[in-house]
């Protein structure tokens, strides 16, 4: 498909400098941009390729003024947020190579499940007894959707993800491939014999609408009642949620965080990658985690920022760390300090002896 200056301009309410008729019918990265393609300037370090890109179209900033000596030979949409308005289009994009709606052969809907409108189902797709799949739900092959699972309007479920019986996927949420939501939560007690019994995991998993789920993520079920993704939840890639865990509204976790059974997460709340969050605690609304922190209690205070394992506020694990890098030389000094001590002891007991 082929897009023009002016038509891109209309739909982002943006303003033209160079010609409205330019056209494009692909994007790119400006540093790599090519002629016929569309790209976009948020970030003023890559401001140099504005100059040189070979983009026919550029969307960039309100803000952004050219040097005057260096003025971009490419059409420039000016905009109020050029990175949200580049998202949008890119959000367009990939709802044009979306699959047309329709259920492929070699896959599998039981004659219980309810298929709604619009429905992409791919090859080698199972859809088990009882489930709903609503209006515009694409499923990509070699998908599993278990018993009573319901999937809401608009959801996108990607090539190879698992959804155990009874769990519930909200509107317009995204599963990437190879997500399993739904499998056993981490539960055993041990016996007389010592030996670990198993104990049944009764309940399910809940995704709220506008959830994102990463590939290769795992969203265990519940022992009783749910584990629950509320709305506008972003998981990344290889994150691991045990049961009955609750994440709160658009928090946000990058790859290999893990989260322990019982542990109630609040709203808005960013997670670096490689966290661990303990069992049987609750954190704020808004709580910051760094990176490869280990969060072993309760935060109560909302919009308090972690770091180090065990995790502590950011500001005292700052002046630990500048303690702890200049430990050796504190060691030194403390080392010639004693043998000045030493030295003194011994001149001491030579005068007086």
């Amino acid at each position: 498909m082929e897009f023009s200056a002016q038509q891109i301009a209309s739909f982002l309410e943006g303003e033209i400098v160079g010609n409205p008729n330019e056209t494009v019918n692909g994007l790119s990265k400006i540093e790599e941009g090519k002629k016929g393609t569309l790209s976009f300037l948020a970030n003023s370090k890559y401001e140099e390729f504005i100059y040189t890109t070979e983009a026919s179209i550029v969307i960039v900033n309100k803000t952004f003024e050219p040097q005057k000596a260096l003025l971009p030979t490419t059409t420039l949409i000016k905009v109020e947020e050029a990175y949200s308005c580049f998202a949008k289009l890119l959000g367009m994009y990939d709802q044009a190579m979306a699959k047309q709606p329709k259920i492929e052969e070699h896959s599998f809907v039981s004659p219980t499940a309810k298929i709604g409108q619009n429905v992409y189902i791919g090859a080698f797709t199972y859809i088990s007894d009882g489930a709903i799949i609503e209006d515009g739900v694409h499923i990509y092959p070699n998908s599993f959707i278990g018993d009573n699972v319901k999937v809401g309007k608009k959801t996108k479920i990607f090539a190879g993800v698992k959804v155990y019986r009874d769990c519930v996927i909200g509107e317009e949420c995204t599963i990437h491939s190879g997500v399993v939501l739904g499998a056993d939560g981490f539960g055993f007690a041990p016996n007389s014999e010592n030996n670990y019994q198993k104990v049944p995991q009764i309940g399910n998993v809940i995704l709220e609408d506008h959830v994102e789920i990463g590939a290769n993520t795992c969203v265990d079920r519940a022992t009783l009642g749910s584990t629950f993704i509320k709305k506008g939840v972003k998981l990344d890639n290889l994150v691991q949620i045990g049961h009955n865990v609750v994440i709160g509204d658009n928090t946000v976790m990058a790859a290999q965080v893990g989260v322990a059974g019982s542990t109630k997460l609040g709203k808005n709340m960013m997670v670096g990658g490689q966290v661990g969050i303990v069992g049987h605690i609750s954190l704020a609304d808004g709580t910051l985690i760094g990176a490869q922190s280990g969060v072993p209690k309760t935060i109560t205070k909302e919009g308090t920022t972690l770091l180090g394992s065990p995790a502590y506020d950011a500001e005292d694990y700052k002046k630990s760390y500048m303690g702890f890098r200049r430990l050796p030389q504190i060691l030194d000094r403390l080392r010639a300090l004693e043998e000045e001590l030493a030295a003194l002891k011994n001149n001491n007991l030579n005068s007086n002896g």
